[in-house]
């Protein structure tokens, strides 16, 4: 009797954890293809604000 109690909390998990998951094969997503490099251009320098460049030349 006492081993008939213990098992059958330990069947209704064991049922419970049968019925979790994906149901089915399973299936891959699509393979992505990286587009082609695109050829890398030269950016033009930024502008300096006029007071940042004052203090790199020197003058005050």
């Amino acid at each position: 009797m006492r081993r008939s109690l213990l098992l059958l909390p330990l069947a209704l998990v064991v049922a419970l954890l049968a019925g979790c998951g994906n149901k089915g094969p399973l299936v891959l997503p699509p393979a992505r293809t990286a587009p082609p490099p695109t050829p890398a251009t030269s950016a033009p320098a930024p502008a300096m604000p006029a007071s940042v460049a004052a203090d790199a030349s020197g003058e005050h």
